[in-house]
């Protein structure tokens, strides 16, 4: 139990700093795992972009749970606990069916491609 107190107390008084650093952690390194599917390399560092992605995301839902359980709930403590959770689900998603992932990432970027490109003539027609 002491190793416990210790991490929550240690969680509760560094919340911030924690924040600061697990939010965009979390976002640069799930990130990282879409951009590594959607390249096709090896599936060695797919799994290791995943291992670190997947890493930081259960740091910041561990945090979180520290709140949840001196009953601390809030807006932000459900905010960060859900984009833990989607951080995780991409991670996952990307290692047990990377095809799947890779195909809509495929349609997205396409999709966005042709807003771009419908935006563009239209800014060449004013």
């Amino acid at each position: 139990m002491p190793i416990l107190n210790l991490f929550v107390e240690f969680s509760h008084r560094y919340c911030v700093e924690i924040c600061a650093v697990l939010v965009p952690a979390n976002l640069l390194a799930t990130g990282r795992t879409l951009v590594l599917v959607g390249w096709h390399p090896s599936s060695q560092k797919v799994r290791s972009a995943v291992v670190l992605a997947t890493t930081v995301a259960l740091v910041m839902a561990l945090h979180v749970f520290s709140w949840l359980l001196v009953g601390i709930v809030m807006p932000p403590t459900f905010i960060l606990l859900a984009l833990s959770c989607v951080c995780l689900s991409i991670n996952a998603w990307g290692i047990f069916h990377p095809n799947s992932l890779r195909s809509l990432l495929s349609k997205v970027v396409t999709t966005l491609q042709a807003i771009i490109r419908g935006y563009r003539s239209t800014l060449k027609m004013q």
